[in-house]
């Protein structure tokens, strides 16, 4: 279950921006203990933790877990924050080795060679894109319009790329896929960075990887997400959780970061881009996993961490019988809260977006959260009801958007 729409990234205040906060034993410290984060946007620093008893805890480092053998290793965050510094130097390079950026312009690298017809043929794929776009994320669809004509059809030649990933595992043939099948398309992946396109979706999303500085690396980590689904439908803790986002929507974030642009006034620093468009994809998957713990549990699905449901005096079996009680409803308080502190890390940054995509972010930021408030409204009950935001709902989050878009101001 991928949140494929958190393509719309945020960027990062450059003074409020390190790794994200995990902790071994997350359920026990957030039911407690209040997060504080601490940087100076560019190095990653240790998380500690303030208690609402006003004490302060000894530090706890999110950089290594206990694996089930015993043997300490990097923690989730530690091993996504690897890739984060990855696209940042791919980002610099680029900046580095031009005067003029794609992160900031909607520059185009010069073709070596045009076949007659070809421009004509890309400009198709392009439009199908975004009729593939239009049909399946209506909302996010009418955002994209508002940005630059050559960020737009990079950011559908994504979604698209990243829509078909996700249905190879959650579409109308996902009974008959196989790891082979999923060994195919990261092959096909490969090849369409190298610009061999298989058809005419990927021959968009291969000319887009040649206007920005598009790293593979956040695409095959999609992928691996897809695997996961296939052998994994438990998770232990939320450092199992946590990984598991980033491969299915923290990864979009990653991928559109060079695309979508930043203001050319900000002082972020590019890592801290990179960490806020990482909380936004994150935040919306939290949100879709809240949303839909009845529909997974029918499909034998509990993307819910294991150690803290038992901490909650829950089990698979309660999620299973769909009964709302007082023990679920704190469970699902403590999720809920933990979902807002990833959208609160992302709305931080949106201010450092460019004008031209500070609109669209605002907006999905803002619907997406409000399936959060939805839950609630539902007195938790995710098992039978769906939380969703209505269409009038939607309709008077466009202006608040707008305001807070041109303002350039957080809530």
């Amino acid at each position: 279950m991928s949140s494929v729409a958190a393509v719309l990234w945020v960027a990062a205040d450059p003074m409020n921006t390190c790794g994200l906060l995990r902790t071994l034993e997350s359920s026990r410290l957030i039911s407690s203990c209040q997060n504080q984060r601490v940087s100076n946007g560019r190095k990653k620093q240790t998380s500690v933790m303030r208690c609402r008893r006003g004490r302060r805890s000894s530090g706890v480092s999110s950089s290594l877990v206990v694996n089930p053998a015993g043997e300490m290793t990097l923690s989730s965050e530690e091993k996504v924050y690897n890739v984060v510094l990855r696209q940042a130097a791919l980002v610099n390079k680029q900046l580095r080795s031009s005067t003029t950026s794609p992160v900031l312009d909607d520059v185009k690298k010069p073709q070596d060679f045009v076949r007659p017809g070809s421009l004509s043929l890309l400009g198709e794929a392009y439009d199908r894109c975004g009729e593939v776009c239009a049909e399946y994320a209506k909302t996010f669809y009418l955002g994209t319009l508002l940005m630059t004509p050559e960020r737009r059809k990079a950011i559908w030649a994504i979604y698209v790329w990243c829509r078909r990933t996700d249905e190879l595992v959650d579409g109308p043939n996902a009974s008959h896929i196989t790891p082979m099948a999923l060994d195919r398309w990261e092959a096909r992946l490969e090849d369409l960075f190298r610009g061999r396109a298989f058809d005419m979706l990927d021959a968009a999303l291969a000319d887009t990887v040649t206007r920005y500085p598009v790293d593979i690396q956040p695409f095959r980590d999609m992928i691996e997400g897809m695997r996961m689904d296939l052998r994994k439908s438990r998770y232990n803790n939320f450092d199992d959780l946590y990984l598991y986002c980033y491969y299915v929507a923290g990864t979009v974030g990653l991928m559109s970061v060079p695309v979508m642009g930043i203001d050319p006034k900000s002082k972020a620093t590019t890592e801290s881009v990179y960490n806020a468009a990482l909380a936004l994809g994150i935040a919306n998957q939290l949100t879709n996993i809240l949303r839909d713990v009845g529909e997974d549990a029918r499909r034998g699905r509990v993307y819910l961490p294991q150690d803290e449901l038992a901490q909650a005096g829950l089990s698979d079996e309660d999620i299973f019988a769909g009964k709302v009680t007082d023990k679920w409803r704190n469970f699902m308080r403590m999720q809920l809260k933990r979902a807002r502190m990833f959208f609160d890390e992302a709305e931080k940054g949106v201010t450092e977006l460019d004008a031209a995509s500070r609109w669209p972010v605002w907006a999905s930021l803002l619907l997406y959260r409000r399936i959060l408030d939805e839950i609630e409204a539902n007195d938790y009950n995710n098992f039978t009801k769906r939380a969703y935001v209505g269409k009038v709902k939607k309709i008077a989050a466009l202006p608040l958007a707008y305001a807070k878009s041109v303002l350039k101001v957080s809530s």
